[in-house]
């Protein structure tokens, strides 16, 4: 998973354009909140579902049979595989 730094101070600041900031104000004013905590709640809303999205794997019902039988019963190594796992370095 990619780590990104982060700062050490809790500000964040960005550059936004005049009608995507009227747009927000308007929204802020609709739902009687201040932009901070509307524009953190819906990013971190989003950010939630893009960490969740890519921690998981979907498989169809078809294939969803085929990974666990292949997890319960894996097929023996193949010519290729071992001369993968040979050309690995040995930890020491």
């Amino acid at each position: 998973m990619p780590r990104v730094a982060v700062e050490d101070n809790s500000r964040m600041s960005f550059r936004i354009r005049a009608e995507d900031k009227a747009m927000l104000l308007r929204a802020v004013a609709l739902k009687h909140t201040d932009l901070t905590d509307f524009v953190l709640r819906h990013a971190l809303h989003a950010a939630k579902a893009i960490i969740e999205a890519s921690d998981r794997v979907r498989l169809s019902e078809r294939d969803s049979p085929r990974v666990l039988e292949l997890l319960e019963n894996p097929p023996a190594p193949n010519a290729r595989l071992r001369a993968a796992a040979r050309a690995l370095p040995r930890r020491t």
